[in-house]
């Protein structure tokens, strides 16, 4: 009779442990195989890992907001991450809907001391004097320009204007590509041997009117 009972309660229980295993492993792959061995460089809840002026960041729904629809942006904003990155191949989403000023992601970046503004290139979102400035890429504090530039008319076709748009950014060596929505916009290759091939990463928010950068899924694959 005990063996019975014991048998009975034993294969219902192997089978939950069972179950329970098989999920558990089941779960990691799926996370393994969905961030292609990438690292998530945010949470989706805080700012562990990251450094900035918190006063212009916040965060909602797994997603970090730059900016303010309530007040103007009085400089230019960043926040960053606390380590330092070379060759990677970065995945985020990001979304502007105003079409009155820009954000940003920042690569190979650092900060100026004593100083609101950072150096490095930057892959630009949203829009610069009414113009998309999507993609492209703006080389931040340093020689002040564009210097590459996504396709205009790829741009438009593929730009999700009410939506996040999905960017992948691989930096290898002297290259840097960039891919908008799964498309490849931008393929760039710096011929100054003196830039620095490592810093920071970050999001921004331009200086200017009211208006709001969102990213989130921020995965990171270091090469």
């Amino acid at each position: 009779m005990i063996n019975s009972i014991f048998r009975s309660v034993a294969r219902p229980l192997a089978k939950l442990v069972l179950f329970l295993t098989l999920s558990s492993t089941m779960g990691c792959n799926a996370t393994k195989t969905a961030t292609d061995g990438a690292t998530a460089l945010f949470d989706g809840k805080t700012f562990t890992n990251w450094e900035g002026e918190k006063e212009f960041f916040r965060i909602e729904n797994k997603t970090i907001i730059a900016g303010s629809m309530e007040r103007n942006i009085p400089t230019n904003k960043f926040l960053c991450t606390e380590k330092t990155y070379s060759d990677f191949e970065l995945r985020i989403k990001a979304k502007f809907i105003p079409e009155n000023n820009n954000g940003g992601i920042q690569i190979r970046t650092k900060r100026i001391p004593d100083h609101h503004e950072v150096i490095g290139y930057q892959v630009d979102v949203g829009y610069s004097q009414g113009e998309p400035v999507w993609a492209s890429i703006y080389d931040e504090s340093r020689r002040k320009k564009f210097i590459a530039e996504a396709p205009a008319d790829r741009i438009a076709a593929l730009l999700k204007k009410e939506d996040f748009n999905e960017y992948k950014i691989r930096a290898e060596g002297a290259r840097i590509q960039v891919w908008f929505n799964g498309e490849q916009v931008v393929d760039y290759t710096e011929e100054d041997d003196g830039i620095d091939r490592s810093g920071i990463i970050c999001v921004q928010i331009h200086g200017g009117p009211p208006s709001e950068a969102s990213y989130r899924d921020i995965y990171i694959k270091e090469l």
